[in-house]
């Protein structure tokens, strides 16, 4: 159950009450729904109760600690949904998705997650840790505001639809298919058009959603269909395979064809595996995880998935799998979009601004599948800004 609380303004200490100079607080502007926060919302990936949500985070820095040197009050500044310290051998190798100091219990931190204790910033106020090094800074705040809403993204699905497309090795000319049509899935789809790739295919079974990106200028494909994936991408493309692909969907897919409807977590993987040429790539930015409490069998509680990897093996696939580490596109994606090499990305997105006290009927309508993207407003800043 997800329901808005008054909770304490957030202190500058870590989960285990260490007071943390180098943190600031923030004013929120605008913090997200991320499709990860629905595994947790329909309690599929274990988080304590009482816990607070969000790890899509955008605010204005209104406190700092004593050792903060960078980051100035009044600031507006993008938090990566990575936890890092900058210091491990992880952080300093870019790999901000596996820090090794900011959980003890595994190399990963995360902001609304169970990793690391580090609450959720679907709030009024929020604390950063390790500010210098982690927050992105907006250099123009009027120009900023005027581009919040696609700002607003920098913190997961924008970098984390980038990160699945560069691991799948997309660049000009490529062909594509993205596994979801979810706003991680569209973001994929507006991330490989600034890559340059040539034909983009998203499939996905909601029609609304496949809808919107199609009306967004890409092409869809219905999992639904009984007509085999590789035949819909020939329909389209004119060859039965794609150059590169991404699964934007996660542990919660759904099986495609005569399966759809039925909850078949390697299915999207497995159909990368069948419809990426040989020597392709695929990126899985897409969650999986142990510990699901209403996954369909034991294997699949544990995090184990029934792979097609003995009739993929002789094609020599290459797959990344894992976290964005958002850090290492935030930046260069926050400058296309200051400069208007993104226009379109709001079109595929579909942002809808909410109140605070709005979330809970948000999350419901996210859970029912609504093609859109819900960005909470706590202080009515965006709204000002329009």
């Amino acid at each position: 159950m997800v329901e808005v609380q008054s909770r304490d303004y957030p202190k500058m200490a870590d989960p285990r009450g260490r007071k943390l100079e180098h943190a600031v607080i923030l004013k929120v502007l605008a913090t997200n729904i991320c499709g990860s926060d629905m595994h947790i919302y329909r309690g599929r990936f274990p988080f304590p109760k009482g816990d607070q949500l969000g790890h899509e985070i955008t605010g204005e820095v209104i406190e700092l600690g004593s050792d903060v040197e960078y980051i100035k009050k009044g600031d507006l500044v993008s938090v990566p949904f990575n936890v890092a310290c900058g210091r491990c051998r992880n952080c300093r190798e870019r790999h901000t998705d596996v820090c090794m100091n900011t959980n003890p219990a595994v190399a990963c931190g995360a902001y609304g997650f169970n990793l690391g204790g580090w609450q959720g910033g679907q709030a009024e106020y929020h604390m950063v840790p390790y500010a210098d090094f982690q927050l992105l800074k907006f250099p123009d705040k009027d120009r900023a505001m005027a581009k919040i809403k696609e700002l607003a993204l920098l913190s997961d699905i924008l970098p984390t639809g980038y990160h699945g497309c560069m691991e799948a090795g997309v660049k000009t000319g490529s062909t594509v298919y993205i596994g979801g049509a979810g706003p991680v899935g569209r973001a994929a789809a507006a991330a490989a058009r600034l890559l340059g790739a040539s034909c983009i295919i998203v499939g996905d079974p909601n029609p609304a959603r496949r809808a919107l990106v199609k009306r967004a200028g890409y092409e869809v494909v219905d999992t639904t269909s009984h007509t085999p994936l590789p035949d819909q991408v020939e329909a389209i493309l004119g060859e039965r395979e794609v150059d590169c692909g991404v699964d934007c969907v996660g542990f919660e897919a759904h099986g495609y064809g005569k399966m759809a409807g039925e909850e078949e977590p390697e299915a999207v993987i497995n159909a990368l595996f069948g419809v990426v040429r040989a020597g392709g790539a695929m990126g899985v930015p897409g969650i999986y995880a142990e510990g699901d409490p209403h996954a369909k069998d034991e294997e699949h509680k544990r995090g184990k998935l029934s792979l097609d990897f003995g009739k993929a093996w002789i094609r020599s696939p290459s797959m990344t799998a894992g976290q964005a580490p958002v850090m290492r596109y935030n930046r260069d994606l926050m400058m296309a979009i200051l400069w208007g090499r993104m226009e379109y990305l709001s079109e595929v997105i579909n942002p809808e601004v909410i109140k605070l006290d709005q979330a809970v009927e948000a999350y419901q309508l996210f859970d029912r599948g609504e093609p859109k993207k819900y960005i909470i407003d706590p202080h009515g800043s965006l709204g000002k800004a329009a």
